[in-house]
């Protein structure tokens, strides 16, 4: 932020938003008493603001109005809610209190502008706590609780902050980009899985564009470029595509409003990404939404009404069974409700149908907040039961006062962005538990006691151990026995938050023997990647999983709160290896605006410089966009920016991110990358591969593994390349041969 006098443009812009803010707030507002309130908060934001600008130079005001018009509009809340969005800087930013603003507003707008002010302040601090003392990390803890309690104590505060963040990341390009990193991480790993749950689709999917649009923005442009295309080159087909189902509607009485969209770049980068697809792979591009008001008349229930299109629909057209998705008899726990479905074009273009009531509709667009007035007025789907449901679980992990505040981000997000699956008991109740769940999960979501004298399971009948994973649909019986006790290896495979709670408090009691285990499991471990589990070792170890003792670190594995997973990688960095090469490939970019503790010089051949080396869990090339993580050891591990542990750590410890840049193409230095291909099988089709990629691209093939079956193949190739410049032309020289349908750059 500056501060400079205002002059008449300034207040004109000011004037011009509010006037656009003033008139969706009107239609909201149920009467002329509630209009007063949002006039006098803003007048109050405007003249606690004055002369305030933000990095971009604009009046500082316009950026509380962004929120509030997006508070009204996106997701439909009310005028409190309006004016706490227009005050929610005033706190953080200026001299007045809370205080100030309950005695001008009461304590209802005094409460949300103190719950957005605390917010800030802890998503700002909360990686600064690593190292410090155990009552300041406890107080973050609390804090944050006291924040994500609000989920069942007044959402509001969430949802604003959701304003507030998309607001900022719409305007984010004015921000250094060590600050843009860390700000996209953070979002990606807390804002857009909590937009998902509380069901703000369009929130959501901007959220994941813009972070598309700056962590991979090759992919970016180049995904909307096609998505263009498509557009132009198809829209007539869409039209002859409506044509019939809107004539069918008709004739069958329902009353509708049909709406046509394309698929957002993420979604479909993220379906290429995952799904290992082609663009002209990604069916369901195309996408025509059928909201209809339900008949009060009708026996029908809603649910039949849904069917009822459904059956319409696809007697015009064919559609792919294995597509269908039925969220109308399985809500979403986000209250998500709808019925899915792709069917087949004249032109042969792959469409997705949604159908859905006006209420779906509502919930869908408006989430949480759409809930909650339908909840007010007594009416509920299916889909505001899970809803329910969803928030007792989060309240029960907010209240557990054993976990603090890094755990607590882990936890949340691990629940934020794990899919539902929807499991029965003996007699029929359903359960709705996290997709991963195992049998002993099961047991302890339906009572403690079962979970902790659980020895074994039946699921559909057959006989399963507790570690077996759950499906939807499975039908589970519990199978106890009086002298059934927790046992440590049950860490190995709990899924659910609840049931390893209820465990870890058991064995607070039996501490010796969870050391024991701990102690056994880490030497066993240590001893089968080779390395001796000796004193130096173990000390390293000790630094490396950043525990105070042995037997902390013990414990930790023992409860589960240390995966050995990676504990090759571990060791070796811990061990001091240098990859000095590495030295003469990265630069840093001084900003005015940067902080030198945000950045660092690799090119230089001081000394002193810190260690560093490449992501192993990304591995990324010359080109590609990246990111440092900087250890409080002085170590800078290099990630793709897109990188799902880059963007954990940085969401944690914001303060750990640098700008690494790469300096220059290294002639004599390779990095090993992964391409899959997938094509048609013919006579040579492997020596015109290994040709373009050995002779004409002059690249060194580490390992090829292509297998051919039913006149098709599909397989990967690992290379040396030394630029992500080559890559790119080797995929383009691979694409263009006879036969070859999709080549793709995947993760090792």
């Amino acid at each position: 932020m500056s501060f400079s006098e205002f002059g008449e443009k300034d207040y004109e812009v000011i004037s011009r938003d509010w006037e656009v803010l003033k008139a969706s707030a009107q239609k909201r507002c149920a009467n002329e008493k509630e209009m007063e309130v949002v006039r006098r908060a803003f007048d109050f934001a405007n003249d606690a603001h004055r002369n305030v600008r933000r990095r971009s130079g604009e009046p500082y005001m316009l950026h509380p109005i962004a929120v509030a018009q997006i508070v009204v509009d996106d997701i439909g809340l009310g005028y409190k809610s309006i004016s706490a969005a227009l005050l929610h800087d005033v706190v953080e930013d200026t001299d007045y209190t809370v205080e100030d603003i309950r005695e001008h507003f009461g304590d209802k707008i005094a409460s949300l502008v103190d719950g957005l002010t605390k917010m800030k302040n802890v998503l700002d601090t909360e990686q600064k706590t690593r190292g410090t003392d155990i009552t300041q990390q406890s107080l973050q803890a609390e804090n944050f609780k006291r924040i994500l309690l609000t989920l069942n104590d007044d959402v509001r505060v969430v949802l604003i902050k959701l304003a507030d963040r998309l607001h900022n990341c719409r305007t984010i390009e004015h921000m250094p980009e060590h600050k843009r990193d860390k700000i996209l991480s953070e979002t990606m790993f807390i804002f857009i899985p909590l937009a998902h749950r509380l069901g703000l689709y369009s929130i959501k999917s901007e959220l994941e564009n813009i972070w598309l649009q700056y962590k991979e923005p090759d992919a970016y442009l180049d995904i909307k470029a096609r998505i263009d295309r498509e557009i132009e080159g198809r829209g007539r087909e869409m039209a002859e595509f409506v044509l019939p189902i809107e004539e069918a509607l008709e004739k069958a009485g329902f009353h509708y409003e049909l709406k046509k969209r394309v698929k957002t770049p993420y979604s479909v980068w993220q379906k290429m990404k995952t799904k290992g697809v082609s663009f002209e792979e990604v069916y369901d591009l195309y996408a025509i939404r059928i909201i209809f008001d339900t008949d009060p008349q009708s026996a029908e229930s809603e649910r039949d009404q849904c069917y009822h299109i459904f059956s319409i629909i696809t007697g015009i057209y064919r559609y792919m069974p294995e597509r269908l998705r039925d969220w109308v008899k399985h809500p979403k726990s986000n209250g998500y409700e709808a019925l899915h479905c792709t069917l087949l074009s004249n032109s042969g273009v792959w469409v997705e149908v949604q159908i859905r009531t006006r209420r779906m509709d509502d919930i869908a667009e408006k989430g949480i907040a759409a809930h909650w007035n339908y909840k007010r007025h007594g009416i509920m789907g299916e889909g505001d039961y899970e809803m329910d449901s969803w928030l007792d679980r989060i309240k029960e992990i907010l209240v557990n006062q054993d976990v603090n505040a890094m755990e607590l981000l882990d936890i949340i997000h691990k629940d934020l962005t794990s899919p539902d699956i929807y499991v029965f008991t003996p007699k029929g109740e359903q359960r709705s538990l996290p997709k991963g769940s195992t049998a002993l999960d099961f047991a302890y979501a339906i009572h403690t006691e079962i979970g902790n004298k659980a020895i074994a399971a039946k699921v559909n009948q057959k006989l399963v151990k507790l570690s077996q994973e759950l499906t939807t649909g499975d039908k589970v019986e519990i199978i106890t026995a009086e002298d059934g006790k927790p046992q440590p290896e049950w860490f190995k495979f709990l899924q659910t938050h609840r049931a390893r709670a209820v465990v870890t408090d058991y064995f607070k009691t039996q501490r010796k023997q969870s050391l024991e285990y701990g102690r056994t499991t880490l030497e066993s471990a240590v001893k089968d990647l080779g390395y001796e589990a000796d004193e130096a070792t173990l000390q390293r170890l000790e630094v490396a999983y950043d525990v105070d003792s042995r037997d902390e670190l013990y414990y930790a594995i023992a409860m589960g709160q240390v995966s050995l997973d990676n504990l090759s990688d571990v060791i070796k960095r811990s061990s001091g290896g240098r990859l000095s090469w590495i030295r003469k490939m990265f630069r840093s970019e001084s900003k005015p605006e940067e902080k030198p503790a945000d950045t660092f010089i690799i090119g230089s051949m001081d000394p002193n410089a810190p260690r560093f080396s490449i992501a192993t869990c990304c591995n990324p090339i010359p080109g590609d966009a990246v990111v440092g993580i900087k250890a409080p050891d002085g170590t800078i591990t290099v990630h793709k920016k897109s990188c799902a542990v880059a963007e954990r750590i940085a969401a944690r410890h914001g303060d750990w991110v640098v700008v690494p840049k790469w300096l220059e193409q290294a002639e004599d230095t390779s990095f090993l990358v992964r391409i899959s291909l997938r094509g048609l099988d013919r006579v040579g089709m492997l020596n015109e591969i290994t040709r373009r990629v050995s002779l004409v691209m002059g690249v060194n093939m580490r390992r090829l593994n292509l297998v051919a079956e039913g006149g098709l193949f599909e397989g990967d190739i690992d290379l040396y390349v030394n630029s992500k410049d080559i890559l790119d032309k080797m995929i383009k020289k691979l694409a263009s041969i006879e036969g070859i349908e999709n080549v793709s750059r995947r993760e090792l």
